[in-house]
């Protein structure tokens, strides 16, 4: 096994020792969520990057089972040339050994040969960030809202929650779960697409999650509903729930044509 295949697997599997089982309540297996954040060259190397991912890449992961792939651009927030790649798996060793898979599939090194073989005096893209998420135990996997399915207005909103200590940040995830934060979003039509503990990546503690809307009036007359929900203002009063999250980063989403989400 080469040294970087073994660090990345004895890595996560260190998460999962540390994350415990992902088994939800109901005995439904909770997924791990792989987000990308590519930096992105300008011109033609970004029409090449999106035709990799369209073509070569995503037909790829759904081979490996990897299904309902989203990829997105910045409409609202902090816009580097960036692009975002979300990813489900159903366990640890499929995050472990995607890339090692990919690489022994002769089709994506066939479809993807220019593009894998390019030079370094002529890259792509600039490199990849990458976080790991769990999803959360009352939304143990990513679900497209059948409200935005299609729609090529749908918008996705992409917020983390920063706490200031570990035990804050599980109190906040609590308060989704136990709380029923995650119920009173869907009764004002705020549309999960997921809910995820960050496990590996920056500004660390924090959770994650996105949702989905048909367009950015119907993002404005949701959340407005929210914030004036009796069962929202019963939760947020409560004292075990306050002062659990520190920052928060909000950004806008819009889907790539071939996204699957």
């Amino acid at each position: 096994m080469k040294r970087r295949d073994f660090l990345l697997t004895t890595g996560v599997a260190g998460v999962a020792s540390l994350a415990g089982t992902a088994t939800a309540g109901k005995g439904e297996k909770q997924q791990y969520l792989e987000l990308r954040k590519i930096n992105t060259l300008l011109g033609d190397k970004k029409k090449i990057l999106n035709s990799f991912l369209r073509d070569v890449e995503i037909p790829a992961l759904n081979r490996l089972g990897i299904l309902s792939v989203g990829v997105f651009t910045v409409k609202f927030g902090a816009n580097e040339p960036t692009l975002y790649m979300l990813l489900p798996h159903n366990s640890l060793e499929s995050v472990a050994t995607t890339n090692s898979r990919l690489l022994a599939d002769s089709q994506f090194l066939q479809d993807g040969a220019e593009f894998l073989d390019t030079p370094i005096s002529d890259p792509n893209y600039v490199r990849i960030e990458t976080m790991l998420l769990k999803a959360f135990e009352n939304m143990p996997k990513l679900k497209v809202p059948d409200v935005v399915k299609g729609k090529s207005s749908r918008i996705f909103e992409m917020r983390t929650y920063e706490s200031h200590s570990r035990k804050a940040a599980k109190k906040k995830i609590e308060m989704f779960n136990k709380g029923g934060e995650i119920r009173i979003f869907r009764e004002a039509g705020l549309h999960p697409v997921f809910f995820g503990e960050m496990l590996i990546g920056p500004r660390m503690p924090n959770l994650t999650y996105m949702l989905a809307f048909e367009n950015m009036k119907e993002r404005d007359k949701n959340w407005s509903a929210f914030s004036k929900h009796p069962d929202w203002q019963a939760l947020k009063a409560k004292e075990e729930y306050k002062n659990t999250v520190s920052n928060i980063t909000d950004i806008i989403l819009r889907p790539a044509s071939f996204s699957q989400i």
